[in-house]
């Protein structure tokens, strides 16, 4: 029987690291779009006066 619950909790671990993985992956993805973001702002704000 404690095998069953050890079992259930090492389930339960595994849910938990595929939801600090999700969290991480949605971190980076955050990151790059702000990334993303400020190098466009920086280049539109640099050639978009010239014209």
């Amino acid at each position: 029987m404690n095998e069953t619950a050890g079992g259930m909790g090492g389930g339960m671990m595994e849910g938990m690291g595929g939801m600090m993985w999700g969290m991480g992956l949605v971190w980076i993805l955050v990151i790059v779009l702000l990334v993303l973001g400020i190098a466009a702002l920086v280049k539109y704000l640099r050639g978009g006066r010239g014209r």
